[in-house]
């Protein structure tokens, strides 16, 4: 009988806090995505950690929710960590609340567990949004080749040949590029005319080319050809090719395997395209002048469930998505090199017709406090919800520095954002502080220690802390003695002896006198400033302080 009794004590503590994590979900699916969920049985349930953004798949979920009933509707929106699920009856939704509330699954291909919690909600967005139009002047032609084309054109490539020329072939992270007939530099985003490569575009190239002439599908041979291949999981950023370097149309045959790739117009129009495997995308007019280009580096693409090679906006109907593991794929890009300056209609973005000017820079305190005010405070509190929905992962480095210090440690988190940090290790103390009003509350729902500060000014004792963080802070302050300034605020907080992490991200890195390969795309790089002891600095010697660090960059 004792047994008996403990177990159930047990039980029901274990229903208590399955309650207290169901609730808290309804909480945060109300604040952050407005939706309203309902305390009385309908047929319809919100499915919190079941969605696309997390790595659940349609078939996974699917299998789990059809224990419980016939399933008229399964809804998962792109990118977002719940779904919504529709019953044919009231009485399975009310089975699938009681007995899938609080389950297990494992994530079919990370092979993390996501618990599923679930709520009734009396509306769901049930109306199929309008197939998005594809870009102006974008066209798709499937199976340009044929799969036995298609496996000549990935022999013809010889990625061990020696090449006359060692800059023809560059190695760039996480893929391969062979050039054709010019090099298309990566420092500058364009060609250098006077001097072409050697032996011009191969002639299996060269057959195909004739081909898309004659059907019309480019008005123009081109004369320059740039050969990727790509890492599954791996994208190139968002850009539009250089107007003054090429001419209107650019072409891109995918091949060894599908994909999805991502528009946006300058008003924020977003669209994602899936270019079906031995298809041939032609970019001209607007969407080769207007719109950036880019793929998303994922493991998996968001695709229509019912037909994974169709060629359509992929966010047509959120009641037919799911998840596409990617796969190696290689894309051939033909281009034609432009011989005089480019006069389109676009000159907002052209390099030919806009006059830059040289950035200003503020030159005191008030105004570089109005600029971080404008363009990181404000913006960072707009994009908070979506920000924190993106960092969910810590970085091992940082993980590593934490687990490393003694129980008990007290840990400052200066600029924790949603505190992914802060629940590291249970054996430290650790609180965090940042400017956004929205990251805090997130902290907060979390359970975490947080309050909004400026890193300029912690409002803590001197030496109160056993150790500090400050990742990828620093950088957003506008000038060098701002960022100065918080490096010493790191360095008054610290107890004799204690250890701070700092991580920043500088777009002038360079390794060994070489400029970085992420400096070459006009991408921005992480520095990792190594630990430093704040026994062997005083405020008053940080500029010593950050000169060492610069010595320790990686």
């Amino acid at each position: 009988m004792e047994t008996d009794s403990i177990s159930q004590q047990k039980l029901s503590k274990t229903e208590k806090k399955l309650r207290q994590k169901q609730m808290k979900a309804r909480h945060t699916l109300f604040r952050h995505e407005g939706i309203e969920c309902v305390s009385y049985p309908t047929k319809s349930l919100v499915i919190a950690n079941g969605g696309l953004g997390n790595g659940v798949s349609r078939c996974q979920l699917l299998c789990v929710v059809e224990e419980c009933g016939l399933v008229e509707a399964l809804l998962m929106p792109p990118n977002k960590p719940y779904s919504f699920v529709t019953f044919g009856r009231t009485e399975d939704s009310k089975r699938a609340h009681d007995s899938l509330n609080g389950k297990e699954i494992m994530l079919e291909d990370s092979g993390q567990n996501v618990v599923l919690y679930f709520n009734f909600v009396e509306k769901v967005p049930w109306e199929d949004m309008m197939p998005t139009a594809l870009p102006p002047g974008l066209k798709i032609i499937e199976d340009l080749v044929s799969p036995e084309e298609e496996r000549q054109l990935l022999e013809s490539i010889d990625w061990a040949e020696d090449e006359s020329i060692p800059t023809a072939q560059q190695s760039l992270k996480h893929r391969r590029v062979k050039h054709f007939g010019y090099e298309f530099r990566y420092d500058n985003n364009n060609v250098d005319r006077d001097r072409p490569l050697p032996g011009g575009l191969p002639d299996i190239c060269n057959t195909l080319l004739a081909k898309c002439l004659k059907m019309g599908y480019i008005k123009e041979k081109p004369d320059q050809l740039t050969i990727n291949q790509y890492e599954p999981g791996q994208g190139i950023p968002p850009h539009i090719d250089t107007h003054s370097a090429f001419e209107d149309e650019i072409i891109a045959l995918s091949l060894g395997a599908e994909i999805v790739m991502d528009f946006k117009h300058p008003d924020g129009h977003v669209a994602g395209i899936m270019l079906p495997q031995r298809s041939l995308l032609v970019m001209s007019g607007e969407s080769r002048y207007l719109w950036t280009h880019g793929i998303t580096p994922r493991k998996f693409d968001i695709i229509q469930a019912s037909e994974v090679q169709k060629v359509r906006a992929v966010t047509a109907d959120i009641g037919d998505l799911t998840l596409n593991k990617r796969r190696e794929r290689t894309s051939f890009t033909f281009r034609k090199v432009r011989r005089s300056p480019c006069n389109c209609s676009y000159p907002s973005v052209c390099d030919s017709q806009r006059e830059d000017t040289a950035p200003s820079f503020p030159i005191n305190e008030r105004e570089a406090s109005k600029l971080e005010e404008k363009y990181v405070h404000e913006v960072y509190e707009g994009i908070a919800t979506h920000f924190s929905s993106t960092r969910h992962s810590p970085w091992p480095r940082v993980v590593e520095f934490l687990r490393g210090l003694p129980c008990g440690a007290v840990v400052a988190d200066v600029g924790c954002g949603n505190g992914k940090y802060l629940g590291v290790s249970k054996d430290l103390y650790t609180f965090g502080c940042d400017r956004s009003m929205t990251l805090m509350d997130i902290c907060g729902e979390k359970g975490f220690q947080a309050f909004v500060c400026d890193a300029l000014c912690v409002p803590l004792r001197s030496g109160s802390c056993d150790a500090c963080i400050s990742i990828a802070v620093i950088h957003h302050f506008s000038t060098v003695e701002r960022r100065l300034a918080t490096l010493c605020e790191l360095v008054r907080l610290l107890r004799p002896g204690g250890k701070a992490l700092v991580y920043v991200w500088a777009l002038e890195q360079e390794f060994n006198k070489q400029k970085s390969k992420y400096l070459k795309e006009k991408r921005a790089s992480r520095v990792t400033l190594e630990e430093f002891s704040s026994d062997a600095v005083k405020e008053t010697e940080c500029s010593g302080l950050v000169a060492g660090l610069k010595e320790a960059v990686i």
